[in-house]
């Protein structure tokens, strides 16, 4: 659970420095730096995805992963899911709208994401951390700018990223008994390279729907199986 610890304590401090910063940070600042963050994303994804032994693995598990991710169109439903949690928000809030946007906001920048899912699995099946570290870095910093605009309710966010994350890294680490270091390496590279295409869509290089590609992951696990 460390990573997910440093993850929700690294949103609230960057939600109180936003509070201090509220309306004073340059757009072009805030942009240039989260673009030099992107580019660590796409370094930390390449360099995980290029540790599969066989290939063969990596390709199959994306193209059905894909497959079933647009028939099922995570993205999408994901989206859906966000639009209706906003609109009930503000049906019934009536002086905590700022809040509430703000919460619902951040809970779902932060926790609807191949890193919060790739990096939770990570943390739980190996314990591998790192993922998780940047994606805080990189949370901590989206806390600060979103907190700025929208307000005290960014911080409240952590509270879900906490369950959120903390759900799947209790599950995989339950799950890990099952595994061996095959099947482990073969969901973390093609989940690595799940975190190379949202650094693309970070950078506006791509519009890849990251979401659709997540069955992947699983998809890959029993390959491993398969093939073993």
């Amino acid at each position: 659970m460390l990573g997910t610890i440093v993850n929700t304590i690294t949103i609230v401090i960057g939600g109180f420095i936003g509070l201090l910063f509220k309306g004073k940070i340059n757009e072009r600042i805030s942009s240039t730096i989260m673009s030099g963050l992107a580019l660590c994303v796409l370094y930390i994804g390449t360099s995980g995805s290029l540790k599969l032994d066989n290939p063969l693995v990596m390709i199959i598990s994306i193209a059905i992963g894909a497959f079933i991710g647009e028939l099922l169109d995570l993205d999408k439903l994901l989206n859906r899911l966000g639009k209706f949690i906003e609109s009930k928000v503000k049906k019934g809030s009536n002086n905590n709208v700022s809040i509430a946007e703000g919460f619902v906001s951040a809970s779902l920048l932060f926790c609807v994401g191949a890193m919060a899912v790739v990096g939770a699995l990570e943390s739980g099946l190996q314990g591998n951390h790192e993922t998780l570290f940047l994606k805080a870095i990189l949370d901590g910093i989206s806390a600060i700018i979103f907190t700025s605009s929208l307000g005290i309710g960014v911080i409240f966010s952590s509270i879900a990223v906490f369950i959120y994350q903390g759900t799947i890294v209790c599950g995989a680490s339950i799950l890990s008994s099952l595994l061996n270091a095959t099947l482990i390496n073969n969901m973390s590279a093609v989940g690595s390279l799940l975190i190379v295409a949202l650094a693309l869509n970070m950078l506006n290089v791509t519009k890849i729907k990251v979401a659709n590609l997540l069955p992947s992951i699983v998809i890959a696990m029993f390959l491993g199986v398969v093939i073993m």
